[in-house]
Parts: structure tokens; C-alpha cells; sequence
């Protein structure tokens, strides 16, 4: 590497220069994804806006959109669902999405340095990084499970369709009953009921009795996919097809964001449209089968039960699935936008990020219903009986539903590449979090090191991930998500909200807002100010505490965690939340003076804190002099990181 002396450095920085003398300090090296071309050359822009679009919303739009929304509308009261969903949406999601868009565009940093606007609040952006984290890990197995089903699914017929040689006794197409009767001796004894109509005899509605029986699916996603065992403790061994699907997995998403949001950005040009392509397909077809009427119908049709407003679980269930359909709080909104360039129309991408969502959710209802409508007129049952959310719809119900149509593994094919794409795109962002996080907290290290990075993330999340394949796996999964995407989050959210609006000033934040998207009237920060500083965090708040004194033990098919397994989740919850107040009084103390003065200090903001380029700071920002340069000069051997303390003098 070449020496270079003071005096270089001097006439190097200050050429063309008599009236300004500059401290310089060499730091890292820059992002080797980010392009000549980007307006932020050190740590790199999105190659276009499209691609930042896509990707927002490939993140937002995910497997819950598809499996826990329709069934939630159908159970809160069908079309008056939309009522309260669409006012969370209005006063808590948009409100946050928004704040969090702004927040990462405006200071380019992930969640993690992004607290530089609030350093004593520092652990929440840690909370979102472990959350997005643990997410991650389980969300990778529910993509590979998408992927196990994708290739089981190029089989004709269809391995669920019907009972083949792993099923087991209670494996059956139609339902079991048996006929209580008496013998000549006097005895009972139970016999069937085709043996009853065969003999031309009949058996009285009192004396007829059910036999409990599994589906084709039900016992194929159990026996042969998960090999699912009796309990949390009988853990068994990987169950290797898992395995590798999980690897899979996570070999496509590690190809995928080599080369950081440059790679992915192109990527969600697929990931991103597919899903709604099979929606329409799903769509197209569900409702020219007998039966989908009455599955629409239940769905959002005349079943719609405007009584349920009445009902504050329903209210709850709104504002939950609104809260967690957009990734608010998991670091991911905030990641994505902090690649934008600085006077990007944030405002305008939070609307349409969210009204898709929304949108979306709504759309992939239809679909599912309308299929499940034929479902339940092939089995001659109400589509309350058929009808379910989470696994059981993905896996199980709709699979089934599909093993019934004409050229069904076309049609399952469709179904479980839509999951795939679904859970890519939501796992790209989660691993963005991570990565960026990093490489903003640690940047003299691992800035010029994204890819490396990237595939070593991937490499761990894979492996810890590896219980999540085993044959008790599924019980981890649930755990995993019953402890890791609730209370945390919320609490994140509610300080988040706190943190913004009366430590770092709403004031500030919204004069911050208008130096990206222009100065704005007092009507249009009325609404925005309302949500922010008192209807949001009251939403959130009276969810939180909803959800603490209903909370209920997690089960999976009626089967109990043990002790320990309930332990391990708490302790989950802990380890994610732990942080706040541990990075808070670290913060304190770091500071110096006496203890108001130190807790002031944590309140304050960096020095270092605003936009990211010296172009984008202007006069509110002026005295905090920090950009980034990259010398031609001085290239290939470094990236230079050029910090200026300006001071007048005359040469």
C-alpha cells in the first residue's frame, strides 16, 4: 500500500481551498455494492425506485396476508371486519409506517444507528434486530416447508390426495359412523352403517356414533412431512428432506442479497408479482367451481355479521394483524428506506405500501374462499368446518381443497411456489436488518465486507435453525413465534413512539420530514401529530395489555408444552427486551456530570446525527459537519471517509 504524509493529505483536502483548514481522519472502506452512479457513493442507493417499491412491499405482503387474514375476517364477522381493520389502519399502521420510512431515509442508517436521534433509546433498535433475528431463523422452516410441498407436488396423483401406504388406521376421504344396535342375545355391538343401509335396516339417530378419522392431508402433513412427534421433548432427528429444503432456502437467499439490495432489487421483480399472478389464477378458477359462492359468502358476503363490532376482541384482532401484516417494528421498514435517496416522496410510498397491503389481504381472501367453498360442496359440509388459519390452511385445508380439482398438481404447484416467493421476500428484508445493522454498528470492519457477511449470516441462521427441522420441530416453531412476534414488538413500537415524539421533539422530526418531501401546511401534521403523539400509542398500549391479560398458554394440536418449553419462551421474550434498559443505563453512565446532566446528555442527540451527505444537511444541521468522500486520487487502495472540523483560516 502506498505512503502517503501529512502534507499529502493536506493538498489533497484542501485543493482549490484558502479559507478553510480541515482536520482529516481516514476511516473504512466503503460498500464495494454501491455504484459511482448512487447519490450516497460510501454506503449505496437503490438502483431505482421501482425496486425499493417492490421490495417494501414483497416485505409487507407476506404468508400471513394469504393464511391468517381471510381466516380472521371470516371469524370476526366477514365484510364488517373491514371496518375496524381499515381504522387500524388509519390511526396505528400508517401513522408508524410512515414515522419509520422517514426515520431510516432521513439519517440513512439502519435501526440499530438510527438511535443516534435518541442514544438512551439504542436498545430498541438492538430489540428489533434480535427479533428480526429469531423470526428469521423459524420463518426459513415454514419456507421450507413450502418447498418440501413444491416438489411433492410434481407427482400425479397428488401424495394427500387420498389414503396411500403411510397412512394409518384413522386415515379417511369420508367421515366414519357406526351403529349402535342389539344382537339376538341381547348383547350390543357396533356395526357400520353401510352394513345397515346394505341389509335395508336403520338405525336411529340416537344410536348413531361418529368415528373420529383424519384426512389424506391432515395425516400426510403430520406422518410424513414433519413426522411429527408426541411432544416438545421427544425431539428425534432431523428429519433430513427438511433439512435440506431448509437448506435450499437458505441458499436462494443468500444468492439473492450477495450483492446487497443491488442483487435483491432485481430479484423482487419476480418474488414480488408472482404472488399476485397465482391470487388471479386461484381466483379465476376458485369461482367457476360449484360451491364458491357459499365460500365467498361466508367469507365477506351476506354472512357478514355487523353485530361483532360490538365485540372488542374483534377491535383487537384488527389492530393486531394490521400491526404485524406491515412488519412495523421488526427494523425492516426503517432498513429498506434508509437505501433511499435523501428527497425521496416518503410520504407518498408509506400510502401506497399500505393500501396494497391491505389490498392484498383482502384480494387473496377471495381466492382461498372461494376454493375452500368447493371444499366444503365436495365433502357436504358448511365451510365453517373447513375453513382454518396458519398451517392448518397452507398445509392441510387448501392442499386438500386443491387434490380435488382437475390437473390438481398444475394447480398445487402454483399454490406452494406463491408461499415460496411470499416468504423470500419477507426473509430478504430480515436479513437486510441484520446485515445492515452490522455494517452500520461495526463499519471500519465488515462495511467492505457485505458479501462475506451475508453468507455467514445465512450459514448460522441455517444452523440454528436445524432443531426447527427435527421430527418435534413444528412445536419449536410455534413456540418461536407465540414469544418472539408479540409483546416485544409492541413494547418496541410504544417506546419507539415515545422516544420520537417527546424525547427527540415531534416537532423536530416533522421539520426533519419536510427537509426530504418539502414544507408542508399545518392541516396536512394535524392528523400525523394526533396518531403520533396520542392516538397510536394509546392503540398500542390498550393491545398490549389486551394481550397480556388474555394470554394463553401456546399449543399445537391439543398438545401441552411442558414446563421448560414455556421457560425457554420467556426467556426469549426477555433476551429480546433486556437490552433497552441495559443500553439505557449504559448510556447514562458513559455520560459525564452530574445525573440529570447524564440522563440529558443520553436524551440528546449525536453530534453526528442528520442526514448522511453534507449536501442534504443544510442549515439546521450545519454545525455538525461529517460527509463521506470517496477519492479517485487515492483509489484502488482506499475508500476514504473524510471527517471535516471546520474552523476559518487564512492561508
Amino acid at each position: 500500500m502506498k505512503k502517503y504524509s501529512l502534507e499529502y493529505f493536506r493538498s489533497f483536502v484542501f485543493k482549490n481551498s484558502n479559507t478553510t483548514e480541515t482536520d482529516t481522519v481516514v476511516c473504512e472502506k466503503s460498500d464495494p455494492h454501491a455504484s459511482s452512479t448512487d447519490e450516497n457513493t460510501e454506503r449505496g442507493n437503490w438502483a431505482n425506485k421501482r425496486e425499493y417499491m417492490l421490495s417494501m412491499v414483497g416485505y409487507a405482503v407476506g404468508l400471513g396476508n394469504v393464511w391468517r387474514f381471510p381466516y380472521l375476517t371470516y371469524k370476526n364477522g366477514g365484510g364488517a371486519f373491514l371496518i375496524p381493520y381499515i381504522i387500524m389502519l388509519a390511526v396505528a399502521g400508517l401513522p408508524l409506517f410512515f414515522m419509520e420510512c422517514a426515520l431510516g431515509q432521513f439519517s440513512s442508517q439502519g435501526p440499530i444507528t438510527v438511535w443516534k436521534a435518541v442514544p438512551i433509546l439504542q436498545g430498541v433498535g438492538v430489540t428489533m434486530v434480535l427479533v428480526s433475528t429469531l423470526v428469521a431463523i423459524y420463518y426459513n422452516v415454514i419456507v421450507a416447508y413450502s418447498i418440501y410441498y413444491l416438489f411433492a407436488s410434481f407427482q400425479s396423483p397428488l401424495p394427500w390426495s387420498d389414503c396411500f401406504s403411510w397412512s394409518d388406521a384413522k386415515c379417511s376421504i369420508i367421515s366414519k359412523e357406526l351403529c349402535n344396535v342389539t344382537s339376538g342375545n341381547g348383547s350390543f355391538m357396533m356395526v357400520n352403517t353401510t352394513w345397515i343401509s346394505d341389509n335395508n335396516k336403520t338405525c336411529p339417530e340416537s344410536n348413531v356414533v361418529s368415528v373420529p378419522v383424519q384426512s389424506p392431508s391432515e395425516q400426510y402433513w403430520d406422518l410424513v412431512a414433519l413426522q411429527r412427534s408426541g411432544g416438545m421433548e421427544e425431539t428425534g432427528g432431523v428429519v433430513w428432506y427438511l433439512g435440506l429444503s431448509l437448506l435450499l432456502g437458505w441458499v436462494l437467499i443468500a444468492a439473492s442479497l450477495f450483492k446487497g439490495i443491488k442483487s435483491s432489487g432485481k430479484v423482487v421483480y419476480f418474488t414480488a408479482t408472482f404472488p399476485y399472478a397465482v391470487l388471479l389464477i386461484l381466483l379465476i378458477r376458485g369461482v367457476t367451481l360449484e360451491g364458491s359462492r357459499e365460500g365467498i359468502e361466508y367469507y365477506i358476503g351476506t354472512q357478514s355479521n355487523l353485530t361483532k363490532l360490538a365485540d372488542a376482541e374483534v377491535w383487537k384482532d384488527a389492530a393486531t394483524q394490521i400491526f404485524y401484516s406491515l412488519s412495523i417494528a421488526w427494523g425492516g421498514v426503517m432498513t429498506l428506506a434508509s437505501y433511499n435517496k435523501f428527497e425521496n416522496n416518503c410520504y407518498k410510498d408509506s400510502i401506497i405500501v399500505c393500501v396494497t397491503n391491505c389490498a392484498t389481504s383482502i384480494f387473496a381472501g377471495f381466492a382461498i374462499f372461494s376454493i375452500l367453498g368447493h371444499m366444503a360442496f365436495v365433502y357436504g359440509k358448511p365451510v365453517s368446518e373447513v375453513a382454518q388459519d396458519g398451517f392448518g390452511l397452507a398445509f392441510i385445508a387448501y392442499p386438500d381443497a386443491l387434490s380435488k380439482l382437475p390437473v390438481s398438481p398444475l394447480w398445487s404447484i402454483l399454490f406452494f411456489f406463491m408461499l415460496l416467493t411470499l416468504g423470500l421476500d419477507s426473509q430478504f428484508a430480515s436479513i437486510e436488518v441484520i446485515t445492515t445493522s452490522l455494517q452500520d454498528s461495526f463499519p471500519k470492519y465488515l462495511k467492505s465486507k457485505g458479501s462475506q457477511l451475508t453468507v455467514a449470516t445465512c450459514t448460522i441462521l441455517f444452523l440454528l435453525g436445524l432443531p426447527c427441522v427435527t421430527r418435534s420441530g413444528i412445536y419449536w416453531v410455534t413456540l418461536m413465534d407465540h414469544f418472539c412476534g408479540g409483546w416485544v414488538l409492541l413494547v418496541a413500537a410504544i417506546l419507539e413512539l415515545f422516544g420520537i415524539c417527546y424525547i427527540y421533539g415531534g416537532n423536530r422530526f416533522i421539520k426533519d420530514v419536510e427537509m426530504m418531501i418539502g414544507v408542508k401546511t399545518t392541516w396536512f401534521w394535524l392528523w400525523w401529530r394526533s396518531c403520533w403523539f396520542f392516538i397510536s400509542p394509546c392503540v398500542l398500549i390498550v393491545i398490549l395489555v389486551w394481550s397480556l391479560l388474555t394470554f394463553t398458554a401456546p399449543t399445537y394440536s391439543s398438545v401441552v408444552y411442558p414446563e421448560w418449553g414455556m421457560s425457554l419462551g420467556w426467556c426469549m421474550t426477555a433476551f429480546c427486551l433486556m437490552w433497552i434498559p441495559i443500553f439505557a443505563v449504559w448510556k447514562v453512565v458513559k455520560a459525564k456530570g452530574s445525573l440529570w446532566q447524564r440522563v440529558k446528555t443520553a436524551c440528546s442527540s449525536t453530534e453526528d446525527w442528520g442526514p448522511y451527505l453534507e449536501c442534504h444537511r443544510g442549515e439546521r444541521y450545519q454545525k455538525q459537519h461529517c460527509y463521506w468522500r470517496r477519492s479517485s486520487v487515492i483509489q484502488p487502495d482506499s475508500d476514504l471517509c473524510v471527517i471535516t472540523n471546520v474552523h476559518s483560516v487564512k492561508l
